[in-house]
This record gives structure tokens, sequence and C-alpha cells, in this order.
């Protein structure tokens, strides 16, 4: 891999990664709380919405603030608690509902997200 890829996930740029992870929550929490989501950003299957923000999320979440795979269940979970909130959340917005499916096809995403992230994580840990 080319050393200006791996320069998109060094330290250095901790702060960039950061800023995106900022912006997928924003937009994530609008999108899952919002009466009527806008149809553009739908994939057709709700369920796919959720793996691909969860994969998102999880990889960005990698980069900006937990860039060590053994920090990673500790993502993991965060990430879970924050999906169990918005279902939670779900429940009272009208137009909405909680859906424990969606909780599961978060968990799928932030799977992909860090299975994304590892192949690139081992090589910047071997960079000099």
């Amino acid at each position: 891999m080319s050393s200006q890829f791996l320069n998109l996930f060094a330290p250095e740029r901790r702060g960039l990664w950061r800023a995106l992870l900022a912006l997928l929550l924003i937009t994530v929490t609008w999108l899952a709380l919002s009466p009527a989501p806008p149809r553009t950003v739908d994939t057709g299957w709700d369920k796919s919405n959720h793996a691909l923000a969860f994969a998102a999320l999880a990889f960005a979440a990698v980069w900006a603030l937990w860039p060590r795979p053994r920090q990673w269940p500790a993502l993991a979970a965060a990430l879970l608690v924050y999906g169990g909130a918005i279902e939670l959340a779900q429940s009272f917005v009208p137009s909405r509902s909680a859906d424990w499916l969606d909780l599961l096809a978060n968990g799928l995403g932030i799977a992909v997200g860090l299975a994304a992230a590892s192949p690139i994580a081992g090589l910047a840990a071997r960079r000099p």
C-alpha cells in the first residue's frame, strides 16, 4: 500500500477523523430521530441503512479514538449502546418505532467497519 494512503491514518490526522466522526454521529442521530428522513439517503432496506451507518461510524471511530485493535471491544460496546439509545428514543418519535433487529444490523455494521480497519491498522503499525 502506498505511504500516501497510509498517511490518511497517521496520528497527525486524528483531528480530521474526529471531525468526521462528529459529523457522522450528528447525521446518523438526525436521520434516526427525524419523523420523516429524506428518501435520498435511503438504501431501500432499513437494515442495510443501519449496517452502513454503523460500519462508517466504527471505521471512523477507529482512526478518531481507538486505533489499537485491543481497544476495539470498548469501541464496539460504545457504538452498540449508542444504537440502543437511538432505538429507545425512536419509540417516542411519531412515525418511528424501536426495532431490536435494527440493533443487530448495527452490530453487523460495526463488525464490518472494524474488519475494514483491521488490515490498515496492521500496516500502519508496521510503518516506520
